[in-house]
């Protein structure tokens, strides 16, 4: 035996001595230990036992697995812990259905809830590797597309941080919405494979599983008894099967992973072996196919009958597994669902779940063999509804011959909800036969339609908006009728977004200078930002913050270079809209400022205005139109701007492909102007506005959403405020808005409008940007052109504070000094308390004792 061999077997022997640990806990071990040296070994275990590859062929993506499914031990040990605490506990637990989670890429964000990113950053480079370049090889996942699913994760986030037993709900999309990519100044949309080589964060829980019906007819028999009870048998036209994968939502420094639970559609035989024996191939897969359409893609275009029965399906699919997994779980404890509401509280994130409403009700009565009045009672003490939307088209509503055909049992139960409960209207506002109609659950007019608001508000027992300002209008416009029924149902809950997330991961060096400046502890107690006011007039910390600043616009700048491959000047203000694209956000009363402040450049080169670089951000829908042209618009006039020298460190547009979560990351840490101007009355909160406030842009806003709140929060001197308020928009429509007016009677609109319309920005083409421009004239249902004047002016009053730098810097320190109150931690915490009625549990990584070591339920035999 030579020395080497020596050395290695002695180095052998000695770890072998090494005491083992506890099998969950260890003691920095490969699998558990969160130091340096353990994270190293953890990589490379994983790269060789789990892939079956080795260092020197590994690719970066194999790295970023290995580090992921390493990181991914680290919450399954936590999450061990935490499904047993809960379970000795028999914890109420918050069921939060949506059919968006926009969770994001989740390395990073694990890594920094569970305290080791810099740990991790040491260990890959010990290890020659770069952990920048390993997390971004990880694809956004396509679980949503805008705040909706955004705020679901958000709160999915807050809820493990504050150790409250929680699930999310929602559906595991193959492809997501869409890539979106620009190809001769439009929008064209491509397959988003995210999944395509797999993720290390789902697990897949192929036993817990559930036959959903569609379609069909009903069947009405007399149960064979004494008590002659008639029972209903819903015959289905086709079945899909539901699958679980879960995916652990780790909290902030604590050891509470919850559980984000989304639901796969597939065949509940998949392979048809007759049909492939008879040679009809195809035949043989047709039921697999049909099956997994369901959850192909999130929000499938609607325009077509068989869009909206797809979507129609996605909804019943997901709610119908999610509730029969709380019942399995609920029965798993008890042997009745009589306590189920007091078990689980289950928060619709919008309209898209309602119909867990009439899932639930036909689950009690058909399946469990409820009463009706007890079912109904254990129903509307389950859920808690919140409202998104002051848009009526976005009030989700479903023909009722498409409903019936593809639902024909929840047709029936609603029809009976509806009947009951229009029986205590009656009896409440006797004689109102319009307070009648337009509460009913089913809208009689025209084609004849279910309401899924009504159907949630008449089926939960609180009901709340996003915003103050959004709340408001749902009482007294949008719901009136129901709050004027049930005022205690409703309450207000301002949204709130994760600082974690959008501030120590997106933003690290800002966390820093405020970790020097105040002190830790202010990401899980935001309203220690506060402590950050006396720094507003600091000159030295001034430098410091603009210092943070530039280099933000620096990994921006390389960013819109890599993926829209423009040279961006960094000494520009970055003047920023990225959201999703609609009218009602109004990115073209941006771009009419674009256009206004071009011809003004044009007019007068030495004009004193700050340089600004306007960037553009969002996808539209398939099927919209008019959002796609305003995509249009947006690239065409950036393409002619950047080829006019004049502009050049002047002027420019940028539009940036394809925005979603990771490259917010880098987009809302760079920006100077947050632009929040959508038409007073129609945002129901908005979270880009606070994530923007959050990492020091400022805002010009309309008193739209919590734009209203914002403003109160930092002070009127620290907000760009311009445009209608919400009853000026309700006195001008009700006079007869005519847009057409205000174009007559500004010249300066008029030129704005003209060029445009000209084809300037279509090389001479007056027919592409037609329809955009007649809309405007001639309908402007969101009063672009009424808050034109307005808007100009308040841009000035931007450019004019701007140039003041010590001025800007100190609204850019105030905003996120005083943006505490929309952490996602707050609004969590109300929803705890006024809402759901639940509290912490604390979750501790202790050792196994013999009881949990044994093997009950396998033995048992129960599967």
């Amino acid at each position: 035996m030579n020395d080497e061999t020596r050395a290695a077997t002695a180095k052998l022997g000695k770890a072998k001595a090494e005491p083992e640990g506890d099998l969950l806990t260890g003691i920095e071990d490969r699998r558990t230990g969160l130091g340096v040296d353990a994270l190293k070994r953890a990589l490379i275990d994983k790269l060789v036992y789990v892939q079956a590859r080795f260092p020197q062929v590994a690719t970066r993506r194999d790295c970023f697995v290995a580090l992921a499914q390493a990181v991914r031990d680290r919450l399954l040990q936590r999450w061990v812990q935490t499904a047993r605490t809960y379970r000795d506990q028999g914890s109420r637990t918050v069921c939060y259905m949506s059919a968006e989670f926009l969770i994001g890429p989740q390395l990073g964000n694990n890594l920094i809830n569970l305290g080791i990113y810099e740990n991790a950053r040491q260990a890959v480079e010990e290890l020659g590797l770069d952990l920048d370049v390993l997390i971004d090889q990880e694809e956004e996942p396509g679980l949503g597309n805008g705040g909706l699913g955004r705020l679901a994760a958000c709160y999915l986030d807050s809820l493990a941080t504050l150790e409250i037993p929680a699930i999310g709900y929602g559906i595991l999309y193959e492809f997501g919405i869409f890539t979106q990519a620009i190809r001769d100044g439009m929008q064209v949309e491509l397959t988003d494979k995210w999944l395509r080589a797999g993720s290390p964060w789902l697990i897949h829980r192929p036993n817990i599983a559930f036959d959903v019906k569609l379609g069909g007819h009903t069947e009405f028999q007399y149960e064979a008894n004494g008590h002659r009870r008639l029972r209903v048998q819903w015959v289905p036209a086709k079945v899909v099967r539901g699958t679980a994968w879960d995916m652990p939502v780790l909290g902030y420094g604590v050891n509470t992973p919850n559980r984000l639970r989304l639901w796969s559609a597939e065949a509940p035989e998949s392979f048809d072996f007759a049909a492939f024996n008879a040679g009809n191939y195809y035949q043989a897969v047709d039921a697999q196919i049909r099956s997994e359409t369901i959850t192909k893609v999130l929000y499938p275009n609607d325009e077509t009958e068989a869009g909206q029965e797809l979507r129609l399906e996605q909804q019943y699919f997901f709610v119908s597994c999610s509730l029969r997994d709380m019942i399995r779980l609920q029965l798993q404890r008890e042997n009745s669902l009589e306590r189920f509401h007091e078990k689980f509280v289950v928060q619709l994130n919008d309209t898209h779940p309602s119909i867990a409403v009439a899932e639930l009700m036909r689950l009690l009565v058909d399946e469990y063999s409820m009463e009706w009045d007890d079912a109904w009672s254990i129903t509307r003490r389950t859920f808690a509804y919140t409202n998104h939307t002051l848009l009526p088209e976005a009030l989700e509503k479903w023909r009722l011959e498409l409903f019936k055909r593809v639902l024909p049992r929840h047709f029936e139960i609603i029809c009976e909800i509806n009947i009951r409960f229009l029986d205590e209207v009656r009896i409440r506002f006797p004689g109102d036969e319009a307070r009648l109609s337009r509460m009913s659950l089913i809208d009689e007019s025209g084609s004849r339609y279910v309401r899924m608001a009504n159907l949630a508000v008449v089926g939960s027992f609180a009901v709340n908006g996003v915003a103050a300002l959004h709340t408001q209008l749902l009482k007294s416009d949008v719901l009136t009728d129901f709050h004027e029924m049930w005022p205690e149902k409703f309450t207000n809950k301002t949204n709130g977004v994760t600082p974690r997330r959008f501030v120590l991961l997106a933003n690290p060096t800002m966390s820093k200078l405020i970790d020097d400046t105040i002190g830790p502890g202010w990401v899980t107690d935001m309203t220690r930002l506060r402590e950050l006011e006396p720094y507003a007039d600091d000159p030295s910390f001034h430098a410091e913050w603009r210092r943070v600043k530039a280099g933000n616009k620096l990994r921006l700048l390389h960013e819109i270079k890599r993926h829209a491959h423009l040279d961006v000047d960094p000494a520009t203000m970055f003047d920023v809209q990225v959201k999703r694209m609609h009218e009602y956000k109004r990115q073209h009363l941006n771009l009419l400022h674009v256009v206004s402040l071009y011809l003004h450049l044009k007019e007068n080169p030495n004009l004193d205005v700050a340089p600004r670089t306007v960037i553009f951000g969002g996808k539209a829908a398939p099927g919209y139109y008019m959002a796609k042209l305003i995509v249009r618009l947006i690239n065409a006039v950036g393409d002619l701007i950047g080829r006019d020298p004049a502009m050049r460190g002047r002027l420019q547009v940028v539009f940036y492909p394809n925005y979603n979560v990771k490259s917010a990351h880098n987009i809302f840490p760079a920006a100077d102007l947050s632009e929040q101007i959508s038409l007073a009355g129609k945002e129901a909160s908005g979270t880009g506005n606070m994530k923007f406030q959050m990492n020091g842009a400022v805002t010009i806003g309309t008193l739209d959403g919590a734009n209203v709140e914002i403003r109160e929060e930092v002070g009127a001197d620290n907000f760009f405020l311009f445009g209608l308020t919400t009853p000026e928009v309700v006195r001008l429509r009700q006079k007869g808005y005519r847009p057409r007016d205000y174009y007559e009677a500004n010249p300066h609109l008029r030129e704005v409008i003209d060029l445009i319309a000209s084809g300037f920005f279509s090389r001479g083409d007056r027919e592409v940007f037609r329809p955009l421009v007649d809309h405007l004239l001639n309908h402007d249902e969101y009063m672009v052109l009424a808050d034109f004047q307005s808007y100009i002016e308040c841009q000035q009053a931007v450019s004019a504070a701007y140039l003041d730098s010590d001025r800007w810097c100190r609204m850019s320190i105030l905003n996120v000094a005083r943006s505490g109150f929309f952490s996602s931690d707050r609004a969590i915490r109300e929803y705890c308390e006024e809402i759901w009625k639940v509290r912490p549990v604390r979750i501790e990584l202790t050792n196994l004792s013999g009881e949990d070591m044994k093997f009950s339920r396998a033995v048992s035999g129960v599967d």
